[in-house]
């Protein structure tokens, strides 16, 4: 397995690390879904022990996904091997009773539960879920101060922000100075890594790392859900009122694969290569975090360690969804 370090951290991790959303299952917050389809937790574990004797040393989570769920299955998966894994969690997208949740003693609070739920004596990476912080940054600087209070107690290791837009990150980061990013990049969109890009300038400014998630666009960039037959998701499903999931978006998102396929071979295991790679390609980038339901999943992911692509293809790949 390939490890990057992150930023100007000694932290290092897995080039393909996964992400746990998925082990969350169906679930709302505030009434919105934001979940995925319920897994089974047996074929979950057996996936996660997998994984880390592959090398995978980086396990991206968060208070929200199931409602502290997949935090308490990913630290039962884990048991006695905690202390061979990067741990990230975040905080931001499920309020509680607090008015906001990035008031102060929330963030606190919800600090508190992960590590209990996590089932460790500190968070390696801790992130601000969004970058919503309220009407002109109402709860910003109490929230950055309880978070840099959380990293001297030593309750944290690493500052992360996590954000869906390029305004957001140019106004966050030179206030909350974190040392990594995350949001989604993949082949469909990747304005947050492609070099001159406002956040790729912000990275190499910093010394900060990038962390993808969705590099797999949710999984379109497998060519396995057709136009003439959209999926169909449970409520609770975050996926159901997608755009990415209906006809149109589908059908898009397969002009491109079916190029792919052309070129690489059609098998999961290539696709998810291409996809991967591609993300993998850009130095400012630390790591993709893929999601995955089952043992065969984490495979397909993993299979792409050690398989870079050649300047060519990445240049062919950035010509597919301009």
């Amino acid at each position: 397995m390939e490890y990057r370090q992150l930023g100007r951290s000694e932290i290092k991790v897995s080039e393909i690390s996964l992400g746990c959303w998925t082990l969350g299952g169906l679930n709302w917050v505030d009434g919105v879904p934001n979940g995925w389809a319920n897994v089974d937790e047996d074929e979950a574990i057996a996936a996660i022990h997998w994984a880390i004797d592959a090398g995978v040393n980086h396990f991206d989570n968060a208070d929200c996904y199931g409602n502290g769920r997949a935090e308490r299955m990913l630290a039962k998966a884990l048991g006695t091997r905690r202390k061979d894994v990067v741990i990230s969690s975040k905080v931001g997208h499920f309020p509680g009773t607090a008015e906001h949740a990035y008031e102060a003693q929330h963030i606190r609070h919800q600090c508190e539960q992960s590590l209990h739920n996590l089932g460790t004596d500190v968070i390696d990476i801790y992130y601000f879920h969004h970058g919503s912080f309220g009407p002109d940054d109402r709860y910003l600087d109490e929230a950055v101060a309880m978070m840099q209070r959380l990293r001297d107690e030593g309750k944290i290791r690493l500052i992360g922000l996590s954000a869906y837009s390029n305004e957001d990150f140019a106004r966050l980061v030179p206030r909350i100075k974190p040392t990594v990013l995350q949001s989604w990049a993949h082949l469909l969109d990747d304005q947050f890594i492609r070099p001159g890009g406002v956040v790729a300038k912000l990275l190499a400014e910093h010394h900060m790392s990038f962390v993808a998630f969705s590099p797999l666009a949710q999984g379109v960039l497998l060519g396995k859900y057709k136009a003439d037959k959209p999926p169909q998701f449970d409520a609770g499903d975050f996926r159901k009122g997608s755009k990415r999931f209906t006809a149109d978006g589908i059908r898009e998102a397969n002009t491109g694969v079916d190029k792919i396929k052309t070129r690489f071979g059609e098998s999961t295991e290539e696709l998810a290569r291409v996809a991967l790679q591609y993300v993998l390609a850009h130095d400012n980038v630390g790591c993709v975090i893929p999601g995955f339901r089952n043992l065969r999943q984490a495979q397909c992911n993993v299979a792409a360690d050690g398989k870079p692509l050649s300047g060519k293809d990445v240049e062919f790949l950035r010509t597919l969804y301009k």
